[in-house]
């Protein structure tokens, strides 16, 4: 019996790592084929190591584009979902009113239902309201599933978040900001940045 649970903890490092590599070695053969000197091959092990496709990308101006671009959508989602994300996560989490659990659930089913089934619902919406395809029905796309990780995050922070300390912070004689800036934000703070570095990646 003994035997048995030192062998479990064991197996279960052996699994772990097993499955570490199961997924980051295709990642390291692309990163190595990075690196090939040959232009069309895909032959294992590549024949040499050199630096010039990196200095191609370098030198092209699509590429710098398409990295600004995606840096635009991430910056301009990632404040649009902290802000909605936030402000929602504060009324669900504070009030009860009817319909507030169906509102959670369609705060929630962007993640819940796959990337490509919400892709089309979006692409539909934006044909309907005739919305021409542009930088930001790019960043609503990333928004509207955005919104649900820094939910997720900022509405388990409010719910461990006791009553007693704002209304402590307002019959102290703080304003409603005061509180938010003194009380609310620094026990939600953490919530809020882990949420907005997913919504950021």
């Amino acid at each position: 019996m003994r035997s048995e649970r030192q062998r479990t903890p064991r197996l279960l490092k052996a699994a772990a790592l097993g499955g570490l590599v199961f997924l980051h070695l295709p990642l390291a053969i692309v990163l190595l084929y990075a690196f090939t000197t040959e232009e069309k091959s895909n032959q294992f092990p590549p024949p040499g190591l050199t630096l010039h496709w990196f200095a191609a990308v370098w030198d092209r101006p699509d590429i710098w584009a398409a990295l600004g671009l995606s840096l635009r959508v991430a910056v301009i989602s990632t404040v649009l979902a902290m802000v909605l994300g936030t402000l929602i996560a504060a009324a669900l989490a504070r009030r009860r009113f009817f319909g507030r659990e169906a509102l959670s659930l369609m705060v929630i089913l962007p993640l819940a239902l796959p990337g490509i089934v919400t892709g089309i619902a979006l692409r539909s919406a934006f044909n309907l309201a005739d919305l021409p395809f542009s930088l930001w029905t790019i960043v609503l796309g990333h928004a509207t599933f955005c919104i649900v990780v820094v939910y997720n995050n900022a509405v388990a922070r409010f719910r461990r978040l006791s009553p007693s300390l704002v209304e402590a912070s307002m019959d102290l004689g703080a304003d409603a900001f005061q509180t938010f800036r003194f009380v609310v934000l620094p026990n939600i703070g953490t919530a809020l940045l882990a949420g907005g570095m997913l919504a950021f990646a």
